[in-house]
């Protein structure tokens, strides 16, 4: 009886993520469809825009990460920095930026207060009122973008429905296993499931890469300040507006995110934090993840059914199609051509991915720029 519940629901599983695999596919196809209006707006729609950057230490390449920002084709915009302590490491950059690029409005602001668990965020309550401009961008520290960010990522806002936009982004990884196992899993895995959400329900969060939104959205979900406890702030944002009533737009910009040389121990730490993370702040949704792991599910059937012929056949269209899908995102929307080199860790990643899953219910414990945190909610709490 065991077994056969076994044979069961390892089928089922298997079944369940091929479908997923296709759906994948379909959503993919869709995706660049709406992108000629897009770029037909970015024309006419260029409203004056503050750049917001929290900073907390030195990420990789971090100079030429954050000059990308100061060589924008934009006609008007600023770059606000902050850091909590005038000795972070990344001050001299900032200072740097500054003396290199003296056309560009450039401020460098001290965050001191602590509102809130989240130090993101509570630089981000401190730099707003400096803000000069009805339009704000926020993105992660660790982005480099093209000289037509600004233009693409405020299209969409021209139309007064839209509240956010969001960008997609292709991991660069660094020279370690644990980097190129967390960038394939960026380019192939994180960003089929997005593209999925925004099929079927449309872009309901934010990712980190990119918020760009307005004021008057801001101010209809309470400002920063209900984000200060909060690890999975971009989230949270998106979804806050999209329940105002306004939409969340992913753009078609896809901007680099520089990863740093994680250990394989770093790797499943950092792997296991987002886990727990998403878990509380999206419940339902990550459990129907269970299902997207066609290709580990396969195997296990392989296993269950004692290798008869037809479930080597079901192992084999699994690989087939998981390996289209990272293809198709990978290289056809994010611009990974990486993805194509490390193709083979594609199975390695999903394995740990299913462990990774499995292990984010055993706790809510997660460690973030370390310090050691327990997750309510998604709020955070000092353990």
């Amino acid at each position: 009886m065991l077994r056969l519940a076994l044979e069961i629901i390892a089928l089922f599983l298997t079944l369940s993520g091929l479908g997923y695999y296709l759906l994948c596919l379909w959503s993919v196809r869709s995706f660049r469809r709406p992108a000629a209006a897009g770029k037909g707006l970015a024309a006419h729609f260029s409203p004056p825009v503050s750049i917001l950057k929290p900073m907390r230490g030195l990420d990789p390449e971090a100079y030429e990460n954050l000059r990308s920002h100061c060589q924008q084709d934009y006609p008007h915009y600023e770059i606000i920095f902050g850091v909590a302590d005038a000795n972070d490491p990344a001050v001299p950059v900032i200072e740097r930026l500054i003396r290199d690029f003296p056309e560009r409005t450039i401020r460098l602001v001290v965050c001191p207060k602590k509102l809130g668990s989240n130090s993101k965020v509570s630089k981000l309550i401190q730099m707003l009122p400096l803000a000069q401009h009805e339009f704000l961008v926020v993105n992660d520290s660790d982005i480099r973008v093209p000289p037509d960010y600004l233009r693409r990522v405020m299209a969409p806002l021209a139309t007064p429905r839209v509240g956010m936009v969001t960008c997609p982004y292709r991991a660069v990884p660094g020279r370690t296993l644990g980097s190129r196992l967390e960038a394939i899993g960026i380019s192939t895995e994180f960003h089929a499931g997005v593209l999925v959400a925004r099929k079927l329900e449309g872009i309901h969060f934010g990712l980190g890469a990119t918020l760009a939104f307005s004021r008057k959205a801001l101010d209809a979900i309470g400002g920063f300040e209900p984000l200060a406890d909060y690890l999975a702030d971009d989230f949270i944002l998106g979804q806050r507006i999209a329940a105002a009533g306004l939409r969340v737009v992913l753009s078609d910009c896809v901007v680099d995110n520089y990863l740093p040389n994680y250990s394989l121990g770093g790797f499943l730490r950092h792997q296991l934090r987002w886990g727990r993370t998403t878990r509380h702040s999206r419940p339902r949704g990550y459990a129907g993840l269970v299902v997207t792991f066609a290709l580990p599910w396969a195997v296990l059937a392989v296993i269950a059914w004692r290798g008869t012929f037809w479930v080597w056949g079901l192992l084999g269209v699994a690989l087939l199609l998981r390996l289209w899908v990272a293809l198709a995102v990978g290289l056809g929307v994010v611009g990974d051509r990486r993805a194509l080199r490390d193709l083979w860790l594609v199975p390695l990643r999903d394995l740990i991915g299913l462990l990774v899953w499995v292990g984010s219910y055993t706790g809510s414990r997660v460690a973030w720029r370390g310090e050691e945190f327990i997750l309510e909610s998604g709020k955070l709490r000092s353990a």
